[in-house]
């Protein structure tokens, strides 16, 4: 028998697969197409067990598309623009570009040894010019469409990265990517208008349900943060004219409005504090909360803290005056900077004016019957009390009836207001897509005509200090003429968020050598939307909303047809090593390498596949290596032990009748087809598929002793031969390699099919069914499977060793679950 060679099969049908391009794909339309993606990665080093973890999930599932006759396209590329790839390269002292190539041959090294079907001639990378290039034209189309500002703004900035943040890059006050801290500045810079979609974005969400998993869905409605209530206006008391617009939720508490608050940056707080006596407190507090932090001053832990500006504003409903106030925990980006407080009904207004002292008035009876704590903010429904003409209406119809009267008086009005922010995407940092605008002295913001991009990243600048952008400081990428007047002009020098390359890579996948656009539309209409994209959950805000939003405006313009760019998620669980995530910084990783060069790819494929469902959590094992590895070559043994005689079987004439243990391998072969289409298909469990595969392996070990006899049984050699080679195609899309090298040498071609499972064969004949005495197992019998449950009681009343255990004893009740035991209890 020959030994398993993991080594040599798996070099050879890497070379077989490479040389034959067997995974690359084109446009069918007499196919019905598969578009399978694993979110592409940051090429900063080397792969790990995470990232085989992805591409082994997508890779399964890929090859299974393929065998059941799909056109599926299956690419991979690198998300190479950013800060990722630039720190790293910062701390090993070398060039981003230098860094990021030679990371990017190394793991595409490493993937191409794990034998994952990629079409390679669709790679791309997002630092190479042919790429960002589209990027550029992308913004200018934003731009045109009004998608694109530029403003002065308080931004999250990085010190350690020297960057701006997008607040979704914001996670517990640290930056997402160097896990420093964030601070706030002053900053110009580049905006996406993202907001104008926050609707359609939220409606999208639920076409996606169902599909998507129910934790992504939530994240992304609350990030976008929709609510529904009023604006209304508060006139300013002493200032003619000038008014506060707020938003509210709960018009209907607009008669326990007893102070204002403004956020420090307001524009009118310090304006409101001059000539009142409260003008150096004022200031005092601004400067102080300036140099604090907007997430951590208005979490719901910090200590509310605020001063009086000195002014008052008229509650447009009462006509009562009321203080305006400044304090930390109101924010000039989130509504329109001002807010009405009703301490009666709002727990954070409760403490703040327990604090200072400020009015108390409620105005929401709560249900009658239900408890109300005298120190606490009543926030739930209830009964407008106190509230003129529109007391003892319930909360609803309060809210309706008093945003009619605000509408009526031109006070205020209906609105709908959004927790989502513009996108900033300005970056102070060089390795990223230069922003294709110039600024003229005599123009303006010109942005750089289609035919002049790309606007190309001089490669040979070298970084400043602590990574620095140079590109301020170089004149010949700086200084340009300006594309409208020609006179001298300044070249934009932020560089865009990496995040808007990886908005979007998945529809350059469908052309990705299109010279003159950024994807073709009949490609992106034949394969998009992708039908089953894979990654992790800690992208379920950031790269997902966004790309959302690009699809959607994609869609606007004209460039594709689908409605949204991923019909099905799957969010995979992390790899767990010693308690803790798979991470260089713990010392816990596994290199793939180290594995391939022990095991072989088959075996860590089959690991990372069987160990855990996808979207858990799997606790790495290097028990569990060895025992996949033991499995594949139990495998291989069985498949040897059997080829000789079953290179040539032949199916039994129909009719003929099989041996009990022929009849039921042929049975668990069926079965077996049945569970791994549908672990896969439906329940894209493949651990349990796998189990499946191992079930049928188990069975036919039990078959070797007697085999030089029982072969010679009509239909014996074809119900081995059947379930081999049910087992190398089942096995084909989790250990490809062995899988191929067992079909080449059963004489057929390599798996290309998916075998159908015959449902007359899932029907057993005959049935085992357990016996028990007072709930001990007893003894074992085959019945047929068609028995009835007088016949079964009785059958097995008259088994010799139950008339053992029940000689002598009372017979109380015989106890049948149909199909599976018979207890009789007896005393």
């Amino acid at each position: 028998m020959q030994n398993y060679d993991f080594k040599a099969i798996e070099e050879k049908w890497q070379r077989v697969w490479e040389e034959n391009k067997s995974f690359k794909v084109g446009r069918d339309s007499e196919l019905k197409k598969y578009y399978l993606l694993e979110m592409f990665p940051y090429p900063s080093g080397r792969i790990h067990m995470g990232h085989v973890r992805n591409y082994a999930i997508g890779d399964a599932l890929a090859r299974f598309k393929r065998m059941q006759g799909y056109n599926v396209l299956h690419p991979l590329g690198w998300d190479a623009f950013g800060m990722p790839a630039e720190n790293a390269a910062i701390k090993n002292r070398s060039h981003p570009a230098t860094w990021t190539f030679e990371n990017i041959r190394t793991m595409r090294e490493q993937i191409k040894r794990l034998g994952f079907s990629y079409d390679w001639d669709r790679e791309i990378a997002t630092c190479r010019p042919e790429y960002y290039r589209w990027n550029q034209w992308c913004f200018l189309r934003f731009m045109e469409k009004g998608l694109v500002y530029r403003k002065n703004a308080t931004v999250n900035w990085c010190e350690a990265c020297q960057t701006v943040l997008a607040n979704e890059q914001v996670v517990d006050e640290r930056c997402w990517r160097c896990d420093g801290e964030v601070l706030q500045k002053e900053q110009e810079g580049w905006f996406l208008k993202i907001t104008a979609y926050a609707e359609r974005l939220l409606e999208g969400l639920e076409t996606l349900r169902g599909s998507w998993p129910e934790q992504v869905l939530t994240m992304q409605k609350n990030w976008i943060g929709k609510s529904l209530g009023a604006e209304v206006d508060f006139e300013v008391e002493g200032h003619a004219g000038e008014t506060l617009r707020i938003f509210t939720t709960r018009p209907d508490t607009l008669y326990g409005a007893t102070f204002m608050v403004l956020a420090p940056e307001h524009p009118l707080t310090a304006q409101l504090s001059r000539g009142t006596g409260q003008e150096k407190e004022v200031d005092a507090f601004l400067a102080r909360v300036a140099r604090q932090d907007k997430i951590a001053r208005t979490s719901e832990t910090a200590e509310k803290e605020g001063v009086f500006t000195g002014t008052h504003a008229i509650n447009p409903l009462t006509g009562s005056a009321i203080p305006i106030w400044t304090a930390n925990f109101v924010l000039m980006d989130y509504g329109t900077g001002a807010i009405m407080s009703v301490p009666a009904h709002d727990p954070r207004d409760h403490e703040f004016a327990k604090k200072y002292q400020l009015p108390i008035i409620q105005v929401i009876q709560p249900p009658e019957g239900q408890p109300q704590e005298p120190e606490l903010a009543f926030t739930g429904e209830g009964t407008l009390t106190g509230s003129g003409p529109f007391s003892g209406l319930p909360s609803g119809e309060g809210r309706k009836k008093i945003i009619e009267h605000l509408e009526e008086k031109k006070i205020g009005q209906a609105a709908i207001n959004y927790r989502l922010r513009d996108w900033g995407v300005s970056r102070q940092r060089y390795w990223g897509t230069p922003i294709p605008v110039v600024h003229c002295a005599a123009c303006g913001i010109v942005p750089v005509p289609d035919e002049e991009l790309p606007v190309r990243l001089p490669t040979e600048a070298q970084l400043g200090e602590k990574g620095r952008s140079p590109l301020p400081d170089l004149p010949g990428f700086r200084e340009t003429p300006c594309p409208r007047c020609a006179a001298p002009a300044r070249r934009e020098t932020d560089t865009l968020d990496t995040f808007v390359c990886s908005s979007w890579y998945f529809d350059r996948f469908t052309s990705p050598r299109n010279e003159h656009e950024p994807f073709a539309r009949e490609e992106a209409d034949y394969w998009m939307p992708v039908d089953q994209y894979i990654g992790g959950i800690e992208h379920a805000i950031l790269h997902l909303l966004y790309s959302r939003f690009f699809h959607q405006v994609f869609r606007d313009l004209g460039l594709l047809k689908s409605p949204e760019p991923f019909a099905h998620l799957l969010t995979q669980g992390m790899v767990i090593k010693d308690g803790a995530k798979m991470s260089k910084s713990k010392g816990n990783v596994v290199d793939p390498d180290e594995i391939i060069n022990a095991y072989g790819a088959d075996t860590a494929r089959l690991f990372i596949l069987f160990a855990a469902p996808p979207v858990k959590d799997l606790e790495w094992s290097d028990q569990g290596v060895e025992g996949c590895s033991r499995f594949l070559k139990r495998v291989w043994r069985i498949f040897h032990e059997f080829l000789d005689d079953i290179r040539t079987a032949r199916p039994p004439e129909a009719g003929a009748p099989l041996a009990r243990e022929l009849a039921e391998l042929r049975r668990r072969t069926h079965i077996t087809i049945k569970r791994v289409t549908d672990d896969i298909q439906t329940r894209m469990q493949f651990n349990t598929a796998i189990a499946a595969i191992m079930e049928l392996i188990n069975q036919l070990y039990t078959l070797r002793e007697g085999w030089d006899e029982q072969k010679k049984q009509p239909g014996a050699t074809f119900a081995v031969r059947e379930a081999l080679d049910t087992t190398i195609t089942l096995l084909a899309p989790f250990a490809p390699h062995i899988a191929a090298e067992m079909a080449g040498q059963l004489g057929r071609e390599e798996n290309t099919s998916w075998p159908a499972c015959d449902p007359q064969l899932l029907v057993a004949d005959e049935l085992l069914i357990v016996l028990q005495v007072n709930g001990k197992v007893r003894q074992k019998i085959t019945v047929d499977a068609n028995i009835n449950e007088a016949d079964l009681k009785a059958q097995a009343l008259a088994d010799p060793k139950i008339a053992e255990f029940i000689q002598g004893k009372t017979l109380k009740k015989v106890i049948v679950v149909p199909k599976k035991l018979v207890n009789i209890v007896a005393q």
